[in-house]
Formats: structure tokens, C-alpha cells, sequence
């Protein structure tokens, strides 16, 4: 019996299609794993993952990283903050002053006073700014996910895409890996690389 590909994928990342063109074109099954922003590495580096979806940065030590696309991030907030006036946009200038329920990985740094909520899920995030504390910046998808009536999003213009990655283990590169990450990279099987 041929072993399953195993690939873990970040809250957020959307790899169905990868997935249909994989169970189209391959012997192998294909096993999606959701992982925690957290723990995204874990499972590849304990050997319990064959590969994971991504988002950046990453400790790359001993990993093979191919970028697969962008996203941009949005600050959520209640329909009553502020923020629901504003257009479709804001920028970090206009969230200066607004606390930030949860950390992120934007290369953007609150202030101190900004972050005066412990750590929480993105889910747990949205909750609170729904209640109407704060905002949360997060990837659009994200954010797409966790989508409720009582929120807003609003793209922050001035901060950096995340960027979602596929990464294995640089001793694991045999042809299932890679293709793999042909399929994610729209190669078929008929394309070289």
C-alpha cells in the first residue's frame, strides 16, 4: 500500500484545489491536516506532517520553502466602532491610537499600550472586537472565516501582505514532494520542471 501524503495547512490557507488536482493525477491519497498559526511547523519537523501550507515567517532551518501566494490584512472591528465609517481602507496611522486584541505576524509593531489583551484565538479575537473592544488585525482570510454580522473589515493600506508558503523538510525531497509542490505551482503532469 502506498503511504498518504500528509499536508498540514495554516487556519486560512485554502488548499481544495491543490487537492482536487492531486486526487485527480496521483496514485497517493492526500491527507489535509489543519494546524494552528502556532504549531504550523510542529508536525512537519516531528515527522508527523509530510509537508504544511504556510504562513510566513517561518524558521526555515532545515526546510525547503516555496512561496504560493499573498494576502492582504484588514483590521475587524464591531459595526459600531469607528472604523465602520471608513471607506474601504485605513492605514496604520488611522489605528494608532485603537487597542489590538491580539498580536500578529504583519512586520507592523503596536505600541505597548496598544497590546493589553493575552493571547487568544483568532476566533476568540473576533469575538471580543464583536463586543465591541479593540480591534484585530488579521490575513483576509482569515478574517473571511471567521466572518460575522456584527464586524467590519477594512483593508490597512499600508501594511505588508502575509504571505502563505509550502515548506518540507529539506531531507524529504523525493518525487512525491515534489509533486506536490508541482500541483501547487499548476504544473501537471504532462509539465517539466
Amino acid at each position: 500500500m502506498i503511504a498518504p501524503l500528509r499536508v498540514g495547512f495554516v487556519t486560512g490557507a485554502t488548499p481544495d484545489k491543490w487537492a482536487r488536482s492531486w486526487r485527480a493525477g496521483r496514485r497517493e491519497s492526500l491527507h489535509l491536516v489543519p494546524v494552528t498559526e502556532a504549531d504550523q511547523l510542529d508536525g512537519v519537523r516531528d515527522g508527523s506532517l509530510d509537508m504544511a501550507i504556510v504562513r510566513l515567517p517561518v524558521d526555515r532551518d532545515g526546510l525547503h520553502c516555496v512561496r504560493l501566494y499573498d494576502e492582504v490584512q484588514v483590521a475587524v472591528a464591531s459595526r459600531e466602532h469607528l472604523l465602520a465609517a471608513a471607506d474601504e481602507e485605513v492605514t496604520t496611522a488611522d489605528l494608532v491610537d485603537e487597542q489590538l486584541v491580539r498580536p500578529h505576524s504583519s512586520g507592523w509593531r503596536p505600541t505597548a499600550e496598544q497590546l493589553e489583551w493575552p493571547p487568544m484565538s483568532e476566533q476568540d479575537a473576533i469575538e471580543t472586537v464583536a463586543a465591541g473592544t479593540g480591534v484585530v488585525i488579521l490575513p483576509m482570510s482569515v478574517a473571511r472565516l471567521h466572518q460575522r454580522k456584527d464586524v467590519v473589515r477594512r483593508v490597512v493600506s499600508d501594511l505588508d501582505p502575509t504571505t502563505i508558503a509550502l515548506v518540507w523538510r529539506t531531507e524529504r525531497d523525493d518525487d512525491v514532494t515534489q509533486a506536490f509542490v508541482g500541483v501547487t505551482k499548476g504544473r501537471t503532469p504532462n509539465t517539466s520542471r
